[in-house]
């Protein structure tokens, strides 16, 4: 666990454990410990880091190791070098483990605050990929859905949905939650799905909607979700900012 103290020139000093019998890297561990501290709130966005000097004079580490594991959290997005001001917290990002949730679930589960706002709600004539995907009966309508997730009042998703239309929900309650959980507020779990992860750059739609430069690295999600009776019950495909969000795999040795 790390504790914090913030010095008068307003730089907050971590208290981080450093193993050097461990054959995790020094930089690494640097890296991992400020990266908890940012999960936990002990360095809240805005925050600056003291300078890579003082940190290696106080953590007995080499200039290079401290410079690479900042530049670490750097590259991830997570901080941010200022001329004059020093490193500061731009926004601990949000890490998802790869099954079958809401992601409005799993921010609510991070501490984050969710919001979504609904950009298109329309409900209409499937096309063919839309028949053959949900195993639609003839003249059945679906509900072609767009969504932004915001956590913490930052766009992190733009998420394209299609639903049949006999159990999509209303566009208020989308609005108000996550779309598993008004699934199962009809009664209809969902058990199975089939997900394909990805990478895109931003174009200008994008970009404009998650606040991105255009060009800028996104993460992609394909999923087809099934209920418990063997139903589609819906397809989408969600774009995220790389900056914010990644995904996490724990894998088994069989």
């Amino acid at each position: 666990m790390n504790s914090a103290v913030t010095p008068q020139n307003g730089a907050i000093t971590l208290d981080l454990n450093i193993d050097r019998d461990s054959a995790t890297p020094l930089y690494l561990q640097l890296a991992g410990g400020i990266e908890d501290a940012m999960r936990t709130d002990t360095l809240p966005p805005g925050s600056r880091l003291e300078n890579e000097l003082a940190l290696s004079k106080r953590l007995g580490l080499s200039r290079p190791t401290v410079r690479q594991g900042i530049q670490e959290l750097v590259d991830k997005g997570m901080l941010v070098r200022k001329r004059g001001v020093g490193t500061q917290v731009v926004q601990a990002p949000v890490n998802r483990q790869v099954a079958l949730t809401s992601l409005y679930d799993d921010l609510r589960t991070a501490g984050k605050a969710p919001r979504t706002e609904v950009i298109e709600y329309r409900v209409g004539r499937p096309s063919a990929e839309a028949v053959d995907r949900l195993q639609l009966r003839p003249g059945e309508q679906v509900l072609d859905l767009i969504r932004v997730r915001y956590a913490d009042g930052e766009p992190l998703a733009v998420m394209r949905n299609t639903i049949p239309e006999r159990i999509a929900p209303s566009r208020e309650a989308l609005a108000a939650s996550g779309l598993y959980a008004c699934l199962r507020e009809q009664g209809i779990t969902t058990v199975l799905a089939h997900e394909r992860i990805g990478a895109t750059v931003a174009d200008q739609e994008h970009a404009e909607l998650l606040e991105e430069d255009i060009g800028a690295a996104l993460l992609t999600m394909e999923r087809k979700s099934f209920a418990n009776d063997g139903t589609v019950v819906e397809y989408g495909y969600h774009v995220y900012r790389a900056s914010r969000y990644s995904f996490e795999v724990t894998l088994v040795d069989s």
